[in-house]
C-alpha cells in the first residue's frame, strides 16, 4: 500500500528547484585500486530477498552460490531455506518448490495476499499482507493457528519471513512487532515491541545468536537477552556477529554498537549511499552505491576504498562472503 502526497508549487519555485537540484554523490578523496576477488554467474539478478535471489534465467542464488534449481518465469521469490524454495505464482498461490530440484512442489491457494513465509518440517508460519499471522500443515495444509494483529497503512519493501527458534515461530510483523508463538501448544507466547511508528514499521531484520536476538524496522533497533535495549537510527544495512553490531545510516554513517546497542565507534562518508554490510575475520566491508567497497578495521578507526564495476541501480544480494550484483560476484573472504 502507498501513501501519495501531493505539493503544489508555482512556476517560479518548480523553475528555482529544477535549476538548482543535483544529486550529491559519494567521491572518496583516496581509492587504493580496484577489488579484483571477483567472478561471475550465469545470468543477471532480477530479484532479491534476504535468503536468496533470482536470476534472470529462473536459477536460485542462495547464500551458498548458484542453485540451478528453476523457477518458472514471473514467479516471485520470497524465501528460501535448505529444504524449500517459496514462491508466489502469477495466479497469487503459494508454490514450494524442493530446493533439490526433485519433484514434489506443494500448492497453497490462500486467495489473499501473503506478506512473509517461512517453513520448518510440517509447520508452515505466513504473515499475510494484512498482518494475520497464520500457522499450517505443511502435508495437510489444515490451518493450525491464526492471530490477527493491525494492519499497516505503509510498509518497508524489506519485510522479513517468520523466524523458527526450535518449537517457537517468531513472527516478525508489519507494526513494528515481535510476536512469538509455541508451535506445539499453539499458543502466543509473548509480544515485543520494537518500535511504534506509525508508517514503514514493519520488521526488516531479526537474527539470534547465543540466545541474543537484534531486530530492527528501519527507523529503531531492539536488542533481547536478560534486558532489553532500543535505539532510533535511520537505518540502512545490519551485520550482526557475537562480536557486535554494524549498521550504516541514510546519513552516509557506519556504527559500530555492542550487542547489548552500547556506542563504539562511528565513521561519516559524505553523500555515501550504502546498499550492504558484511563482517568477515577482522574487518568491516561496505558496498556504496556508485561502485565502492569500503574495508573498515572494526573498531572504524582505518579503512580502505577500492573501485567495483557495478551500476548504481544495479540490485544487491550479500551471500556467505560475497556481495552479488548484476551477473556478478565479489569476494570478501
Amino acid at each position: 500500500m502507498r501513501l501519495f502526497t501531493t505539493v503544489t508549487l508555482s512556476i517560479g519555485a518548480l523553475i528555482l528547484f529544477s535549476g538548482c537540484s543535483q544529486k550529491e554523490v559519494f567521491k572518496p578523496e583516496n581509492v587504493k585500486g580496484e577489488w579484483r576477488n571477483a567472478g561471475t554467474l550465469s545470468a543477471s539478478i532480477v530479484q532479491t530477498t534476504e535468503s536468496a535471489a533470482l536470476l534472470k534465467n529462473g536459477h536460485l542464488l542462495s547464500k551458498s552460490g548458484e542453485k540451478k534449481v528453476k523457477i518458472p518465469e514471473n514467479y516471485r521469490l520470497i524465501n528460501a531455506n535448505d529444504h524449500w524454495i517459496i514462491t508466489e505464482s502469477t495466479e497469487g498461490n503459494i508454490i514450494l518448490f524442493p530446493e533439490d530440484g526433485t519433484d514434489g512442489k506443494v500448492t497453497f491457494e490462500f486467495k489473499r495476499g501473503v506478506a512473509a513465509i517461512s517453513v520448518q518440517d510440517d509447520i508452515v508460519a505466513v504473515l499475510f499482507s494484512n498482518n494475520e499471522m497464520a500457522l499450517y500443515s505443511l502435508e495437510s495444509k489444515k490451518l493450525l493457528f491464526k492471530e490477527s494483529a493491525s494492519a499497516p497503512i505503509a510498509v518497508d519493501a524489506r519485510i522479513a519471513n517468520p523466524y523458527f527458534l526450535k518449537e517457537l515461530v517468531l513472527f516478525l510483523t508489519l507494526d513494528g512487532k515481535i510476536v512469538i508463538v509455541n508451535s506445539e501448544t499453539k499458543q502466543v507466547l509473548r509480544s515485543v515491541v520494537v518500535s511504534s511508528d506509525e508508517f514503514f514499521n514493519n520488521i526488516t531484520y531479526m537474527n539470534v545468536i547465543d540466545n541474543h536476538m537484534v531486530a530492527s524496522t528501519g527507523s529503531a533497533l531492539l536488542a533481547l537477552s536478560a534486558k532489553e535495549a532500543r535505539e532510533k537510527y535511520e537505518i540502512r544495512n545490519i551485520a550482526y556477529t557475537a562480536d557486535g553490531i554494524w549498521l550504516t545510516t541514510k546519513q552516509g554513517e557506519i556504527i559500530a554498537l555492542s550487542p547489548t546497542l552500547q556506542f563504539k565507534a562511528k565513521k561519516k562518508f559524505p553523500f555515501a549511499h550504502f546498499v550492504g554490510i558484511s563482517v568477515q575475520n577482522d574487518r568491516v566491508y561496505a558496498l556504496e552505491q556508485e561502485g565502492y567497497m569500503i574495508a573498515l578495521t572494526k573498531n572504524l578507526l582505518a579503512y580502505d576504498v577500492y573501485d567495483i564495476d557495478m551500476d548504481s541501480d544495479n540490485k544487491i544480494f550479500l551471500g556467505d562472503g560475497r556481495f552479488y550484483f548484476d551477473d556478478r560476484y565479489i569476494n570478501l573472504k
